[in-house]
């Protein structure tokens, strides 16, 4: 491995695991794969995917993943490649908040640390990325609820892509769901905005963060 590799992959790693939130969102996804492990039947057997989502939702469009497979060669291969795509999931939402959590120097006033986070949303391409699966996730879903005569089951697009807080918005919404269905929608596509908003920072965070390893000297 060339050493500007080795240097970028320890760097990653430190980002991981040196900080307070990084090593805290690591507990708290090992305490979610002990509550798997221990009772695979339990509802909170979904942690760990929630935990290390968005990235853990993309075997949904993949051809492996937990129960790809019953049994077997076949399962036991499923169920090895899934756990380490969690890992590797968990890692790099651990190294995004090692990198939030690694300022730059003292910001002068509220605004400025504002300014800054919400340009790692855009002034990178993984970020701009995202927030392109994002809305396209968002147009199909209002797309679905306001033009086509079957919505279906449109906004699980959304509330993976903007996973984990979109469960969130997807649980404020619910209520207005029933009594007002537009309000309903507006609550959940505005909550959507801002987890994606969260999640679009975070990963442009990690993107400068990783793309600037410490220099030796």
């Amino acid at each position: 491995m060339p050493t500007s590799l080795r240097r970028r992959a320890r760097h990653f790693l430190a980002l991981a695991t040196d900080s307070l939130p990084a090593r805290a969102y690591l507990g708290l996804v090992a305490l979610g794969v002990a509550v798997l492990l221990i009772a695979p039947d339990s509802p909170y057997a979904m942690a760990p995917t929630v935990l290390t989502a968005p990235l853990s939702f993309l075997p949904v469009v993949l051809p492996f993943g937990a129960g790809t497979a019953e049994g077997g060669a076949a399962g036991v291969t499923a169920a090895v490649l899934y756990g380490c795509w969690l890992l590797l999931c968990a890692l790099v939402n651990a190294a995004a908040f090692g990198a939030l959590a690694r300022r730059p120097g003292p910001a002068p006033s509220a605004r400025p640390v504002l300014r800054t986070l919400l340009t790692a949303a855009v002034d990178n391409w993984p970020a701009r990325a995202y927030v392109a699966v994002v809305a396209a996730a968002l147009g199909t879903f209002l797309y679905a609820v306001l033009l086509s005569p079957d919505p279906g089951f449109a906004g699980i697009w959304p509330i993976l892509a903007a996973a984990p807080l979109s469960f969130v918005a997807l649980a404020v919404s619910a209520p207005a769901e029933y009594s007002l269905p537009w309000l309903g929608t507006l609550v959940f596509t505005a909550g959507v905005v801002l987890a994606g908003l969260v999640n679009a920072v975070l990963i442009g965070r990690l993107a400068h963060r990783a793309g600037n390893p410490p220099s030796r000297g």
